[in-house]
This record gives structure tokens, C-alpha cells and sequence, in this order.
């Protein structure tokens, strides 16, 4: 061997070592980089305090989810998918629109999608008595939709109670079907998502009461909440509606007229008011002065005191009652005699004209 050889040998090991230096520092270089790239090297750089919205579709994963947040600047999906399965709780994320601010606590977000996302509502009475057109009339004024759209979704076929004769295909045949009550509705809710649930209230509600009574008396269950919304039209305290109940329930019994001024302001299409003499030539089949029984159908829609007013009716002989307190207390009696100078008291102290 020369000493050339024996010169350059020492050189070569030198510039092998410092070759394999540099490419070791480039590859610890290029390695963090890429790492970092794929969210590695302490995840993404999150600003905290904006508010924005997220649509997670139905079916996503935890890992679609998290990408979904990082994405929107909410927090890493690294953090997201870890915390996710520390937690278990993959299965119970729900898919929806949420609104979340960035930076929030990963543990609050998983909170938010299982809770599930927050569906605006909004809350709609409809009052004891009203008719049948009186609570589409409301609905129209206090939902999104108008009075056709809603009365074209009753009619339709869509809305169905087995409480109603003949398939309800006509506003009339939903008289009394609708059940009066607080209802909140999603603020997507449609016109039969909004009846339906009405008239699916009605029949749970008569559906849990024991109508054997009635029954018995030789009526139907319609003819219960027909009597139903009599009483609702003449009690103004619930100790009263058994009472009007056992009245109309006599006065059946017996053939007599119901002689309910009620039912003659319906078939007059009148709200309130006094009935004349000349109101009761109405030739209606609800006008319960000329004519014997119940009116064809309810004259409105019977809360769930009158209700059960009707199922189970005060078990009395009384035929006639007067109001004769300002407080809406009406005063009970079998006797004729009796009914006229109750009647004529109520005068003379002001309860009535």
C-alpha cells in the first residue's frame, strides 16, 4: 500500500461521518415537518372566541367529526378522537347543525353532540271552546302557515283521528277533535305535524277515560264528547261541569229539549251575546230548543275537565240550572218552580239580564 492510501483512508471515514451527520439531520428535520404536517408536533394552532356553525352529517365517525372541528377551527381532531374514546361515547354523538365557539373545551363539545343540537320552537295556546275554524284561525296567526294550507292539511288525508266520522272531509266533522292545550312546536314543524298532533292529543286524552257510563245511557263515545263540549260551553268553575253533565244526561233520558242557548249561537255562526226569541226559530239541527237530543256534532273542543265532566256526570235528578254568582257558579234544581225563582233572584241581583 502507498502512502497515498494510507493518507486518504482518514479523509474518507471523516467525509463518511459527516455525511451520515448531515443526512441524519435531514431526515430529523423532514420527519418533524412531515409529522407536523399531519397534525402531529402539538396539533393545529387554535384561535379561540369565534362562533361558528358545523353540519354533522347523519352516520359520521368520531374521527369525520374531529376533522370536521379542526377544520372549522374548533379544537384539534387529534384532541377531539382522543378525548371521544377515553370517554366511549362514539355512539352517541349525534349528527345535526351546531353552533360552537373556538377553543371551547373538547369534554363541552362532546357534551353538546350527545345532548344533540338545539332546535328552535316556539309555543302556541289554544284556549278550551274554540271551533273547529276559530283554532285553524288561530293556528294561521301564531304558526308560519296560512289558513288554506292548514285547512288543506286537515282535509287532506294526511291529519286522521279514529275519533272522527267519515274520514274528516270537512271542517265541520272536526269540530270538538282538536284538543285545547299549551303545544310547543319545532320552528320546521309542518301543517300536519302541527294538527296531528292535536288530534292525536284528543284521542289519548278520551281514550284514557272510562266512558262506560255513557255507554250505558245508550250513547257513544262521540256522543260523550259532544255532551263534552256543552258543558265546556256553559261551566265557568270546574265544580259545575259534572253537574251541567248530569243535566244533559236527564234531559236526554227524559226525551226533553237540552234548550242550550250555546248551540243556537252556533247554528247562527255568533260568538257571545244574548239569544232572542227570534233566535231560537233558527231552523238548525243544532238548535237544541226545537229540537230533542244532541246536536249533530260538538260545538267545540272540550278541555280535560269537561272531558271527564261528561265520561262520569254527577249521579242527580236536577233538569234546570241558573248562574246566579258573578264568580260563574250556577245554581242546580229538579223543580220548575224553583228554576224560575232562582232565576228571577239572579235578575235582581245583576248575575244575569
Amino acid at each position: 500500500m502507498s502512502r497515498y492510501s494510507s493518507a486518504i483512508r482518514p479523509l474518507v471515514i471523516a467525509s463518511v461521518v459527516v455525511g451520515v451527520g448531515i443526512l441524519v439531520w435531514w431526515g430529523a428535520t423532514g420527519l418533524a415537518e412531515w409529522a407536523s404536517g399531519l397534525g402531529g408536533g402539538g396539533g393545529p394552532e387554535i384561535v379561540a372566541g369565534n362562533e361558528v356553525a358545523i353540519e354533522i352529517p347523519p352516520g359520521s365517525t368520531a374521527r369525520t367529526i374531529g376533522a370536521e372541528l379542526e377544520a372549522a377551527g374548533v379544537v384539534g381532531a387529534d384532541d377531539f378522537e382522543d378525548a371521544v374514546s377515553g370517554r366511549g361515547v362514539a355512539a352517541e354523538l349525534q349528527a345535526g347543525t351546531y353552533t360552537f365557539i373556538t377553543g371551547t373545551d373538547v369534554d363541552v363539545i362532546i357534551d353538546a353532540l350527545i345532548a344533540g343540537p338545539l332546535v328552535e320552537t316556539y309555543w302556541v295556546t289554544i284556549p278550551e271552546g274554540l271551533r273547529a275554524t276559530e283554532i285553524l284561525d288561530l293556528l294561521a296567526k301564531d304558526t308560519p302557515h296560512d289558513r288554506t294550507t292548514l285547512e288543506r292539511a286537515l282535509l287532506g288525508g294526511s291529519v286522521t283521528s279514529s275519533l272522527v266520522p267519515d274520514g274528516g272531509t270537512d271542517v265541520v266533522s272536526w269540530e270538538g277533535m282538536l284538543f285545547p292545550d299549551t303545544y310547543e312546536f319545532a320552528a320546521d314543524a309542518g301543517p300536519t305535524d302541527i294538527l296531528g298532533l292535536l288530534a292525536s292529543t284528543m284521542e289519548q286524552r278520551v281514550a284514557a277515560l272510562d266512558w262506560s257510563d255513557v255507554e250505558e245511557a245508550g250513547l257513544t263515545v262521540y256522543d260523550g264528547i259532544v255532551i263534552a263540549s256543552l258543558v265546556e260551553s256553559e261551566a265557568a268553575v270546574d265544580g259545575d261541569r259534572p253537574l251541567i253533565s248530569s243535566v244533559v244526561e236527564n234531559r236526554l233520558e227524559l226525551g226533553m229539549p237540552l234548550q242550550i242557548d250555546a248551540t243556537v249561537l252556533y247554528a247562527l255562526d255568533r260568538r257571545g251575546g244574548s239569544v232572542s226569541l227570534d233566535d231560537l226559530e233558527v231552523d238548525s239541527p243544532y238548535n237544541t230548543y226545537a229540537n230533542t237530543g244532541l246536536p249533530p256534532t260538538p260545538i267545540g273542543a272540550p278541555g280535560r275537565a269537561s272531558l271527564e265532566a261528561a265520561a262520569a256526570p254527577e249521579q242527580t235528578d236536577y233538569l234546570y240550572y241558573v248562574l246566579t254568582s258573578e264568580d260563574g257558579t250556577h245554581s242546580f234544581t229538579a223543580d220548575y218552580d224553583e228554576f224560575l225563582a232562582l232565576k228571577q233572584q239572579a235578575k235582581d241581583d245583576g248575575v244575569i239580564p
